[in-house]
């Protein structure tokens, strides 16, 4: 069960204030690996879907089709693996965070990255460079600013993680829903109630790592740190893509 945020009133740490300086100095360094995982995944999807969409590769995941509308892109086999390959990856961390040793919790993090940046090839296709830096910098803000909200509010947000779940899945049978209906009204919906929930998501799953933390502090050894360290940035990575790509969809500029 989730803390407080204000972790001075959990049993384990009211004892004197060297030790809840050792928990705060545990926390910040802790806080601040997370940062770097997310930071570091961030930076190598970027580098792979950048790569892939302004070299010959983007030959091996699209290919030009002529259609009664114009001139279209096919996704080939190879861009259809990578679009779901990310969802393999997340569903072998997510399950296997109790078994796999910390180097391998690692490896599948990078993995998962490359796979997410080879998935969001795309993005360059449909939408102009500089619109996607700019939503790039509007989203980076967003999610800075509400995950030290949710870092250092005393308001308990545990109470909005089912809520924003099932607003969640609410966006994903919409979504699905939406494949077929094509419905440009109900897609411009998606994106601002995605919008919503996904900010709310970054301000929940920061403070639930705070307090995980906090809770934890006397039983993470240096392997067990390092694997949840991924593990929760992971989450918060997650947070940030999705807010990504529904700002992309309001205010980017498409190219075609």
């Amino acid at each position: 069960m989730a803390l407080s945020p204000d972790y001075r009133s959990y049993s384990g740490v009211s004892g004197s204030a060297a030790t809840q300086a050792v928990v705060d100095a545990g926390l910040r360094a802790y806080m601040l690996r997370v940062y770097n995982w997310m930071a570091s995944g961030l930076l190598l999807t970027g580098i792979v879907a950048y790569l892939i969409a302004n070299t010959s590769l983007m030959d091996l995941f699209y290919h030009q089709v002529t259609t009664p509308a114009g001139i279209a892109l096919q996704p080939t086999p190879l861009a259809m693996i990578s679009i779901f390959a990310p969802l393999v990856f997340v569903m072998v961390l997510s399950f296997g965070v109790n078994r796999l040793s910390r180097t391998t919790a690692q490896t599948l993090y990078w993995l998962f990255c490359a796979a997410m940046g080879a998935s969001l090839t795309n993005i360059f296709l449909i939408y102009t460079s500089d619109s996607i830096v700019r939503v790039f910098f509007i989203t980076a803000a967003t999610f800075g600013a509400v995950s030290l909200y949710g870092y250092t509010t005393r308001t308990d947000l545990s109470r909005m993680g089912s809520f924003l779940f099932m607003g969640l899945i609410g966006i994903i049978i919409a979504a699905l829903v939406n494949m077929f209906m094509q419905s440009t009204a109900m897609q411009f919906a998606i994106s601002i109630i995605g919008v919503i929930v996904f900010t709310g998501l970054t301000a929940y799953d920061t403070q639930r790592i705070k307090a995980d933390y906090v809770q934890y502090a006397y039983s993470y050894g240096p392997e067990q740190a390092a694997k949840r360290s991924v593990y929760d940035a992971l989450s918060l990575y997650l947070n940030f893509i999705n807010l990504f790509m529904l700002l992309l969809q309001l205010l980017g500029n498409r190219s075609r």
